[in-house]
């Protein structure tokens, strides 16, 4: 039985759809790692970033970027409390395509968190627009000190 040029094209195209997927699952993000660098001395984008974090992630994360206390020991729920994003955290051990990823869409277990994580951090997909995640985190890397910097930039470099 001979099969039809349409019925190969829509083969074809389902297992070009199936290899992305597949790609996208792999790589655990949707979000392209060379587009995904963040440039924290643009200074229109930090500006922007600040006024967006104060609204939207001071609460949690404190007002100079420093967390709630004791961040790192589980509270009586088993969830950890909101990092600090300054230096003193660990947010510039991540590429910027996992803090992007982690901004839109929160904490995920088996995407970008651990298998059973539960987290408080919730999801702005629905609130942020891409360029206002890419503008509170280019506030939130221009308070690192240039090694944080220079450190964070190589684990992004090797994402590509």
């Amino acid at each position: 039985m001979a099969l039809s040029v349409k019925k190969i094209a829509v083969i074809i195209g389902a297992l070009g759809l199936l290899a992305l997927g597949t790609n996208l699952f792999m790589s655990g993000s949707s979000t392209d790692s060379k587009s995904a660098y963040i440039d924290p001395s643009d200074k229109q984008l930090v500006t922007d970033g600040k006024q967006i974090y104060i609204r939207d992630c001071a609460s949690c994360h404190g007002a100079n970027l420093e967390g709630e206390p004791n961040w790192r020991m589980r509270q009586a729920n088993g969830r950890l409390p909101a990092p600090p994003h300054d230096a003193t955290g660990h947010t510039w051990h991540h590429a910027d395509a996992l803090l992007i990823e982690i901004t839109k869409n929160g904490l995920v277990p088996s995407v970008t968190a651990p298998e059973g994580y539960v987290s408080d951090m919730p999801a702005y997909s629905a609130t942020l627009s891409d360029q206002d995640i890419r503008a509170v985190l280019a506030y939130i890397k221009s308070s690192w000190p240039k090694h944080a910097l220079a450190q964070q930039k190589e684990i992004n470099q090797r994402q590509e």
